[in-house]
Order: C-alpha cells, then sequence, then structure tokens
C-alpha cells in the first residue's frame, strides 16, 4: 500500500467546491481545507506509486479551480 499527502492550491475562493470534488475520487481518504500557502491537503493511497500518481495526483488538475499541486509520497 501507497501512500500520499498532496497539497493543492486553489483559485480564490474555490477552496470549498475544490475539497468536495477532491473528495468524490477513487483513492482519496481524506481531503481538508487549510490555511497556508497551499489551500487543501489530500491524504490519497493506491497499491502502487502509479496508481496514486497518475490516479489521484495527475486527476486532480483536471479538477476545476486547481491551480497547482505537489504530491508528497510516504516512505515509511
Amino acid at each position: 500500500m501507497v501512500r500520499a499527502f498532496i497539497l493543492v492550491k486553489s483559485s480564490p475562493g474555490e477552496g470549498a467546491t475544490v475539497v468536495e470534488a477532491v473528495r468524490g475520487q477513487g483513492a482519496v481518504e481524506e481531503a481538508h481545507v487549510v490555511a497556508g500557502q497551499y489551500d487543501i491537503i489530500v491524504e490519497a493511497t493506491g497499491a502502487e506509486v502509479y496508481d496514486v500518481v497518475d490516479g489521484v495526483a495527475t486527476g486532480l488538475r483536471d479538477v476545476a479551480g486547481v491551480v497547482d499541486t505537489r504530491t508528497y509520497i510516504c516512505l515509511e
């Protein structure tokens, strides 16, 4: 099992809309609006790194209001 945290920057005022769209994706365990440089933190899991990167991280870019993402794969 691979776990990743994905930081998402959204367009101004779009955080709540984006987080709801993100929560609907299959591999997403949790997604929260946060304060800071990024607007949303997503926790996702998959059988392989490819599943997380291709299925969730890449899919996030198609969500309206997403400006930027950073994906961090857990090593432990």
